[in-house]
């Protein structure tokens, strides 16, 4: 299954980049929430792969509705994390597929095709970049630490906009990175290359590779008040588990979906 999602995410990263810096088709789903014609090809060409090899599984996917054939295993998917930075030309994205069984994610692959980045994790055997083992980081002070976050597609609308919770990381931190794809940000931390990071009102296929990178890697992930991660949830705080009580504490003092 490992295998299978590594071949699904290097087809629709090879899609991507075919089309990227290109004329694309753009549509609003939202106020600032885009998708376009790479999106839906590159989904299809990964649901090709996955439902090529399991046909009975489920799928989850970002663009499409799949229905439901109530099986144990479930693909995840998110053929484009960081459309809105694809659509600009600016190379960071990702392909992001997790295998979800009987409700816990056993693979994660986040594929970066730009850098050619392959993230893998697989339950209780590591996390690797490149079949190289990937650790978190060392780093043990928040004030030492650099971390990284997004913000949510109503932020223009809702008062719970993650805006608070920057300042109040800015100021807790070394620093403080805002590039634009969730699943990225998890692998990231979890290859010691960001020490944290935190998001609110996320989709599953934007966490849940990211989630089992971190936690293979050594890292810890919980909601924004340290209660269990849900990959259906609304909250995201991530590192490398030594900061982790200090980024709560930081946490508690914006507001919360």
């Amino acid at each position: 299954m490992k295998k299978i999602a590594i071949k699904a995410a290097r087809r629709g990263g090879r899609l991507l980049m075919q089309k990227f810096g290109k004329v694309l088709e753009v549509r609003h789903k939202g106020a600032v929430d885009l998708v376009t014609d790479a999106d839906r090809a590159a989904e299809v060409a990964i649901v090709e792969v996955l439902r090529g090899t399991f046909p009975r599984h489920d799928i989850l996917a970002e663009e499409s509705d799949y229905g439901r054939v109530e099986s144990d295993y479930r693909w995840i998917i998110d053929p484009l994390d960081g459309t809105t930075n694809y659509a600009h030309g600016f190379p960071w994205f990702a392909v992001s597929i997790a295998l979800e069984v009987r409700g816990e994610i056993k693979v994660g692959v986040v594929y970066n095709p730009f850098h050619q980045e392959m993230f893998v994790a697989e339950k209780g055997k590591g996390a690797f970049l490149n079949e190289i083992q990937i650790r978190v980081s060392p780093v043990k002070k928040l004030d030492e630490a650099l971390l990284a976050t997004g913000f949510p597609y109503d932020r223009k609308e809702s008062p719970v906009n993650n805006f608070d919770h920057f300042v109040n990381f800015q100021m807790a931190a070394q620093g403080c990175r805002r590039a634009g794809a969730a699943s990225l940000d998890l692998a990231y931390v979890a290859a010691g290359r960001l020490d944290g990071y935190w998001e609110m009102k996320l989709k599953p296929w934007d966490v849940a590779a990211g989630k089992l990178l971190v936690e293979e890697a050594g890292g810890r992930i919980t909601d924004m008040g340290g209660a269990p991660f849900d990959i259906y949830g609304q909250e995201c705080l991530a590192n490398n588990a030594l900061i982790h009580d200090a980024m709560i504490q930081v946490a508690d003092k914006g507001a919360r979906p």
